[in-house]
């Protein structure tokens, strides 16, 4: 059951309860092993080039379309069968899988044993992210999501940061492998905890007093589909995100390399700097950004467009210095900001669907909210900035990388264009209304 909102005044959202901040730790913490596991194979591309052979296009097949495909597709039939059954099971089971197969990944002993524990990462995790959407949103109550789901989107950045300062320590002390198995079998033990103590919420409890007295009615598969993809605000919002994601996911595939092999950065100090710029900066991007639109959508709905944009045009330059400095850290200087910055996105995409959705369409809709923006960003980024890489070293072979990451640029300005013309939407939606 879920813990009784506390009332906070007639204007002032409803106050959740301690349970429902116990329960969001739990899945921040899920969230954390997700994307640690979900990028341990970026972190870890150096070592992995070096005893595998793999080419830099390999790696971003792998970290890009081979995952992307099994992670993306799947979450639409797992987002039906979660808002129809128990949501939290779902996660349970999806988190043992994803991690039994980042252990396998540690294992594997050439490029195809790789690649098909990368695919099985994918099917795990593809249960992972849009069941927790839709648990929050019945743990806590509208005008305090923003926040909540805020605070939950600290997982990437802290799993990140995790798996940078981890993952390379131990990789460096041991071998990557371990780094992989060690990962693996602290997931499994989270996915017991979750079977165990993560109870199931009312599906749409909060949202209005009706529903305690009527249950919720089972969403169909196809009516929900039709519903996301006919509503222009929804529709907008996956493809103003998959343009982002196409610049963060790649940046996020190769930056270790990219610092490693063209900045001269060790494993050892990747470990510290680059660890610590992506957990202080893009956990502060994910937080301000849930605390700003949460109160900047009381006055108009459209800052869920403009301000990701706002954020993305302050981070494009910053991002171009990041490529051009000439060490690693005059790199980190420009990159700490477009590391926060970079994810105003996530949250306001994450908030607006929730709140623009029928309680029982949340898993689903979540779901194919990331099944565009994975399909483009996650799919397309890494996979296109390795071929780029590829390409350019017949040309450039010292700085191969630094030439694909500068062709990143036009997809900046592609996502700012699109967060505004998704802010507009949301002005002429409002208009619209009675």
């Amino acid at each position: 059951m879920t813990a009784p909102a506390t009332a906070a005044g007639p204007d002032a959202p409803a106050r959740p309860g301690p349970r429902a901040w116990f329960v969001l730790s739990i899945l921040c913490f899920v969230y954390v092993l997700n994307f640690l596991d979900r990028q341990l194979l970026s972190i870890l591309a150096k070592p992995i080039q070096d005893e595998l052979g793999v080419t830099d296009g390999q790696l971003g097949l792998l970290g890009g379309l081979y995952f992307a495909a099994f992670y993306c597709i799947l979450a639409i039939p797992v987002g039906w069968l979660a808002d129809r059954t128990n949501r939290t099971r779902i996660l349970a089971l999806a988190c043992a899988l994803w991690s039994a197969a980042t252990a396998a990944c540690g294992l594997s002993q050439n490029y195809g044993q790789l690649a098909v524990s990368r695919m099985t990462v994918g099917v795990g995790e593809a249960g992972g992210v849009p069941p927790s959407y839709a648990i929050i949103s019945d743990y806590f109550p509208s005008g305090t999501r923003g926040t909540a789901l805020s605070l939950f989107n600290l997982g990437p950045p802290i799993g990140q940061a995790l798996g940078v300062a981890f993952g390379a320590s131990i990789a460096a002390a041991y071998s990557w492998r371990d780094a992989f198995v060690a990962v693996g079998v602290v997931g499994i033990i989270t996915a017991v905890v979750v079977f165990l103590f993560v109870k199931e919420p009312k599906k749409g409890g909060l949202d209005r007093p009706a529903t305690d007295a009527a249950p919720v009615e089972k969403a169909g598969f196809w009516s929900t589909c039709k519903m996301y993809f006919a509503n222009p605000v929804l529709r907008g919002m996956a493809l103003a995100c998959g343009a982002t994601q196409f610049v963060t996911y790649a940046l996020l595939a190769f930056a270790t390399l990219f610092l490693m092999r063209e900045k001269g950065m060790t494993l050892q100090q990747v470990a510290v700097w680059y660890a610590l710029v992506v957990g202080i900066f893009t956990s502060l991007g994910m937080f301000v950004s849930g605390r700003l639109i949460d109160r900047l959508t009381r006055r108009s709905k459209a800052a869920y467009g403009w301000l990701p944009a706002l954020g993305l045009a302050i981070a494009a330059p910053l991002f171009a210095g990041f490529v051009w400095a000439s060490s690693w850290q005059l790199a980190l200087v420009f990159l700490a900001l477009p590391m926060g910055l970079n994810y105003f996105y996530l949250t306001p995409a994450v908030t607006l669907v929730q709140e623009e959705v029928a309680p029982n369409q949340r898993v689903m809709s979540g779901a194919l909210l990331l099944l565009v923006m994975n399909l483009i960003g996650l799919g397309l980024g890494p996979t296109y900035l390795g071929a780029a890489s590829d390409w350019f070293r017949a040309s450039h072979p010292d700085n191969s990388l630094q030439m694909a990451f500068y062709t990143l640029l036009p997809f900046y300005g592609l996502a700012i264009a699109l967060f505004l013309g998704l802010a507009a939407k949301i002005r002429r939606s409002a208009a619209q209304e009675p």
